[in-house]
């Protein structure tokens, strides 16, 4: 009888050693988790939160262009006439990009990227992600200048969902390692291989086959393509990834 007690008194230490052991292991990965998690938080950068707009100027210009931003709620408008685009300060290579952009009826705008400033115009030199009213202007009859689109390069997939002007639309765009991806409203819409030969080939009968230095910089500003239109933009942030 004593015999058996023993037995059963050191299977249960063991288990519970088991057990302990066990519990701090896990305890141990969820630590690691949430600082993990609270790390790759901390990475992002707010572009524009509402109110600062100190990470953003004017296209080769020193200060940010007030008379053609206004802080309008919690985001950034642009007013219809002459049109002055928005540049980060920063420079980026690398990075995973996210904001949300309405337009009003017929509006347009875009995203750019690796942009240089050596140029007049910013399409000079980066891509855009196109950002338009794809019912009521004319870049939305073609797939290729349509909302989302690689502007005049590469055409949304059918899994683009779209919702109309007067309605947010959430934006993602993801530059890791030359591989690039368009995400909006939670669907990845295309992707390219930067600097790919079938790129090349897009480029080359494309409106910027006259540009050399187009989508050759190895990093650039950010752009927010101000075209005249009224165009919002909030929640704007980006990480190097």
């Amino acid at each position: 009888m004593i015999t058996r007690l023993k037995f059963i008194l050191t299977a249960w230490v063991l288990c519970a050693g088991v057990a302990v052991a066990t519990a701090a292991d896990t305890a141990s990965k969820s630590v690691k988790k949430n600082k993990k998690t609270e790390k790759a938080a901390a990475e992002w950068t707010v572009l524009f939160d509402g109110h600062s707009t100190d990470k953003l100027r004017g296209y080769k210009m020193d200060s940010f262009p007030g008379d053609k931003w206004v802080i309008d709620g919690d985001a950034l408008r642009a007013i219809p006439g002459k049109s002055v685009d928005l540049v980060t300060k920063d420079q980026f290579k690398n990075f995973e990009l996210e904001l949300e952009w309405k337009v009003s009826k017929g509006g347009n705008g875009g995203v750019m990227y690796r942009v240089s400033e050596d140029f007049d115009e910013a399409w000079h030199s980066g891509p855009e992600m196109q950002i338009v009213d794809d019912l009521n202007h004319s870049d939305g009859k073609n797939p290729k200048t349509s909302a989302g689109a690689l502007y005049d390069l590469i055409a949304p997939n059918d899994k683009k969902k779209l919702n109309p002007a007067g309605e947010w639309n959430r934006v993602r765009i993801v530059f890791k390692k030359k591989h690039v991806e368009h995400w909006l409203n939670g669907e990845k819409i295309l992707e390219f291989d930067w600097n790919s030969p079938q790129l090349k080939g897009l480029i080359s009968q494309s409106k910027f086959k006259d540009k050399p230095r187009f989508m050759q910089e190895k990093k650039g500003h950010i752009d927010f393509q101000h075209h005249g239109q009224e165009l919002w933009l909030r929640n704007i942030r980006i990480r190097k990834v």
